[in-house]
């Protein structure tokens, strides 16, 4: 295990020198540049699913029944789950749905979730986070209590318990915000101990002397130093949330039928991993690769960006 330079221990938590480190340590590791590769290649996939899956020749809600055999079940025929030039990656058993444009679209729909769940989860705890440290007291308190009274809540009962209740709406719009909804006292947390450190400054002092309002001071000199354990954060979040989401729409309460996404995938293949594996491996490889190459960039960039977090 290679240690990391010394100078990221010192590093100002924002600014380009921070940024000059980073790229420098993404140069420096070969994983990173894999991590990074991948989330940029998932990233492609979902945002152009419509086009790649359009290569494969098939839609991600087309029946191939010629593709399955109704004599055993309705298992794919030939090799490896039905891999073939027609199906790139097999087809889905008694279904016989592509596997490639449903993992293409699947991607589309988890990342979509996660990364809107995570751009709430951001706001809305760096707001609170600033807030609470920045003008103590009562807003302190207030905002303290309502972060440990969220965090108190089984969060993953409570979103199963929503998400099964409101039947009739717009599954992934209430996913986001179920999702976000329990996930920001976290990060408000983090902004808060960092607003406590950077309000006391001599440049903030400075400022507040000089004239400047409270909301210009929090805008230009308390937000970016906030910034760069944010954006540590939010890339360790990611993979929490494309996690959550699978989890949600294996036990059934995510993302419904016939639309597509990784954990609705793995909860149907579960049926038939003794019998046609390739149905249960190629979404669970892709959910695999995705966490961690979020995970490995989230841990470089904590460590630079955020030396001090990342030995807490």
């Amino acid at each position: 295990m290679t240690a990391p330079p010394a100078t990221a221990a010192t590093a100002p938590a924002h600014g380009g020198g921070a940024w000059r480190l980073v790229r420098a340590e993404l140069r420096r590791r070969v994983s990173l540049q894999v991590a990074a590769a991948v989330i940029v290649l998932f990233a492609l996939m979902a945002a152009a699913a419509p086009l790649i899956s359009s290569l494969g020749g098939w839609g991600p809600e087309e029946f191939d029944k010629s593709a399955v055999d109704p004599y055993l079940g309705g298992l794919p025929l030939g090799p490896l789950g039905g891999v073939s030039a027609e199906h790139w990656l097999g087809v889905e058993p008694v279904t016989g749905r592509d596997l490639f444009a449903r993992v293409v679209h699947g991607a589309q729909v988890s990342l979509l979730i996660a990364f809107a769940a995570t751009a709430i989860v951001v706001l809305a705890g760096t707001t609170a986070g600033i807030a609470a440290g920045y003008f103590g007291g009562r807003t302190d308190t207030v905002l303290s209590r309502l972060m440990d009274l969220t965090m108190s809540f089984p969060s993953l009962i409570f979103m199963i318990a929503m998400m099964s209740v409101a039947r009739d709406v717009n599954r992934i719009l209430l996913m986001v915000l179920v999702i976000g909804l329990f996930g920001w006292p976290g990060v408000a947390r983090v902004v808060r101990g960092q607003t406590l450190s950077l309000k006391h400054r001599e440049y903030v002092d400075a400022a507040r002397v000089g004239g400047a309002g409270p909301w210009r001071i929090l805008a230009r000199d308390i937000l970016p130093g906030v910034a760069g354990p944010v954006i540590a954060y939010t890339t360790l979040l990611v993979p929490g949330m494309i996690a959550t989401e699978a989890a949600l729409s294996y036990l059934g309460v995510g993302v419904r039928p016939p639309t597509p996404s990784w954990g609705q995938m793995i909860a149907e293949s579960v049926a038939y991993y003794d019998t046609d594996p390739m149905y249960f491996l190629v979404p669970s490889f892709c959910l695999f690769l995705t966490v961690l190459a979020f995970t490995l960039l989230g841990d470089a960039l904590r460590d630079v960006l955020d030396p001090r977090g990342s030995r807490s």
